[in-house]
């Protein structure tokens, strides 16, 4: 393993990066060993991140990457690209570690910006490469325009101080057009030629947002139809998080804290700030401003990037105030 953690530290090429990623995609190793090493090894992402995307303390995932290391090794995996009858098989997990690795950059999980550049600039370089290896993929086409839509909106997502402005607030006329036309347009061609899988549905949820003149005039009732094609091939309780949000839009902030309340009993998501902060939005909503500011409270104690406490201390201001 020592000769592919030397090529892993010296800064490889992108199509270096992504042999490595497909190498450490194994399917012999459990999934979640193979996208936690190729996370750290390949693509340089602490492992308190990993740790907090996947909901575990430090130490289990350090655990994780050190068992996965010596599995790698132990069953002398070649160090190079798969040939074309092996890559669909680790397809779906090399498509998750890119588009975790734009999840980590995209909201870093921890630091004082809110937006890792080094993080989200790679996983879009591998994205257009995947899908130059891979022409034919539709999963490729969906995390590609996912990719592109979602990071359009970049340079509008902080104010010039660096406070995190959300979706309603940001400017979208300086939103990246050229990406967001791209974006929906490999949508288009996957949803044309056959059932959407979990990254193309993805996608089409971001185009809507993006291709919406407006917060309040998005198609909200149509995001929620494809959350639940989303449940079908991928269900999730960040899925269902993310549904009970856009359900708020629909059927109004009560009907939604009901599904985050049954998140909560279900317990998977302990430990994720967002939920905490999804139900203090819908409680401050609801004009409940005590039960959100414990809410807020409890965002705030599980929060590690700096922009985003500093936002919902914000929000615990405004809520214990009124």
């Amino acid at each position: 393993m020592d000769d592919l953690d030397d090529l892993a530290a010296g800064d490889p090429t992108p199509a270096d990066r992504l042999r490595l990623i497909f190498t450490c995609c194994d399917p012999e190793l459990p999934r979640e060993e193979q996208i936690a090493l190729t996370l750290r090894l390949v693509c340089g992402v602490g492992t308190g991140d990993i740790a907090r995307a996947f909901l575990v303390p430090d130490a289990t995932m350090a655990a994780r990457i050190a068992s996965a290391k010596k599995k790698i090794s132990a069953a002398g995996v070649p160090h190079r690209l798969p040939a074309a009858s092996e890559l669909p098989d680790r397809l779906d997990a090399v498509l998750t570690v890119i588009h975790l690795l734009f999840t980590t950059g995209h909201t870093a999980p921890s630091g004082d910006a809110l937006v890792r550049d080094d993080l989200v600039d790679r996983a879009l370089g591998l994205a257009r490469l995947l899908r130059d290896l891979m022409p034919d993929e539709r999963q490729v086409w969906g995390l590609l325009a996912l990719l592109l839509v979602t990071d359009a909106r970049r340079a509008t997502r902080t104010d010039a101080r660096g406070r995190i402005l959300l979706l309603d607030e940001q400017d979208r006329s300086r939103w990246d057009r050229v990406a967001i036309t791209e974006g929906h347009r490999l949508v288009l061609d996957a949803m044309r030629a056959g059932r959407p899988g979990k990254f193309v549905l993805q996608a089409a949820i971001a185009s809507l947002h993006a291709r919406a003149p407006s917060y309040a005039e998005t198609d909200w009732a149509q995001v929620v139809v494809l959350y639940d094609e989303l449940l079908k091939v991928s269900p999730s309780p960040v899925v269902a998080l993310n549904r009970a949000i856009a359900v708020s839009m629909v059927d109004g902030p009560e009907a939604a804290l009901r599904e985050v309340r049954a998140l909560e009993d279900d317990g998977r998501l302990d430990g994720y700030h967002y939920l905490a902060a999804a139900k203090a939005d819908l409680l401050r909503r609801l004009g409940r401003p005590s039960e959100a500011a414990a809410a807020y409270r409890t965002a705030l104690e599980l929060a590690g990037n700096d922009a985003e406490r500093a936002f919902l201390a914000g929000r615990l201001e405004e809520v214990t105030a009124a």
